[in-house]
């Protein structure tokens, strides 16, 4: 049987569309209601093959990743797991840093330690490129490109790098383990979160573009290549998926292109972020309004960083969709269900 964490998130409810072509037992772990609804009309929207009576085989199960006793009843006759959940939050409060730290690394801790105790032939965790390393001169990072924990990193990145220390702990002690680290993942739905807040806001009108260039990489390919590293023998292992490097700029005018709309033409200034960062603080001290501009996050919206995917794609057999492919495909989804 096959667990589930994260199932009615972007990459988990995609994920399930995947597994289910295996037909083997599914169990997904949710937190609200709400959230498995939307999830299953997400599928059944989105692939068109799949049908209401295959969903009614997915077993939902409410828990939450802090509950050890509720979350071990759901490692009940598991083979194998895909660890999807996760929390994202770039706000710098100490509050939102407890959080990211109870989620993200005691989460996948509770998730390592109940596989282990189980038996779990193998545990498939989903992480994120901002764990990873970096090169000088726009040299292409790769899975062993060296991390300098020297340097400041935001608390998503720090509790992201401390999760997958879990893993990585969890498969000295037995655990057959494979990570995944995607960049920015874009997919149908989620609109008011992630990458699909891109859609919205290109719908609404945007001005300014951030210069950033970093790897995106579309859902279908993650769940793809998850799908075939868990059954692959590949073991402790972990693999860059991103399918193109592109800068926000070409992302956002295909975005608007294909949903017809005003392109954004000018890229932002760091003293207009700067501004904003001063404008926030002051908001902060004053009002306890929340923080999210950081002078980490102005660094990071000017950076210029690019992925090497050889690694992945010499592992399984995967072909990256062409981003422009995966934005025509998402904004007509987008375009017939927000109407």
């Amino acid at each position: 049987m096959i667990l589930v964490t994260g199932a009615t998130g972007l990459v988990g409810s995609h994920l399930l569309a995947q597994l289910l072509q295996l037909n083997k037992p599914i169990r997904a772990i949710y937190r609200s209601q709400e959230k498995v609804i939307y999830a299953e009309k997400l599928l059944l929207s989105c692939y068109p093959n799949l049908t209401a009576s295959q969903l009614e085989q997915i077993e939902w199960v409410n828990a939450t990743l802090e509950n050890i006793p509720q979350l071990s009843d759901t490692f009940l006759g598991i083979d194998e797991v895909y660890h999807c959940a996760g929390y994202i939050s770039y706000n710098p409060s100490e509050k939102e840093y407890k959080k990211l730290r109870k989620v993200n690394i005691e989460g996948t801790s509770n998730m390592v330690n109940l596989a282990l105790s189980h038996s779990v032939k193998k545990f498939c965790h989903v992480s994120s490129i901002a764990t990873l390393g970096s090169e000088l001169n726009k040299k292409m990072v790769t899975e062993i490109s060296p991390r300098n924990n020297e340097k400041k990193y935001d608390n998503y990145s720090i509790t992201k790098y401390g999760a997958e220390m879990e893993v990585w702990r969890a498969s000295q002690e037995g655990l057959n383990v494979v990570i995944v680290n995607p960049g920015i993942i874009i997919g149908e739905g989620f609109w008011k979160s992630g990458s699909g807040l891109l859609f919205s806001k290109v719908k609404k009108g945007l001005n300014y573009y951030i210069p950033l260039i970093t790897g995106f990489v579309d859902v279908k390919d993650v769940t793809q290549a998850m799908v075939s590293l868990m059954t692959s023998h590949i073991k402790q292992e972990r693999f860059i998926l991103v399918g193109e490097n592109l800068s926000f700029k070409v992302i956002l005018q295909q975005i608007a292109k294909e949903l017809k709309c005003r392109e954004p033409k000018k890229a932002i200034k760091s003293w207009m972020i700067t501004l904003g960062w001063i404008f926030q603080s002051i908001g902060r001290k004053l009002f306890g309004t929340p923080q999210e501009i950081t002078q980490l996050s102005i660094k990071a919206a000017f950076n210029e960083t690019f992925y090497n995917t050889t690694k992945i794609e010499e592992a399984v057999d995967l072909q990256f969709t062409p981003l422009q492919k995966t934005i025509k495909r998402v904004s007509k989804y987008y375009i017939e269900n927000n109407n």
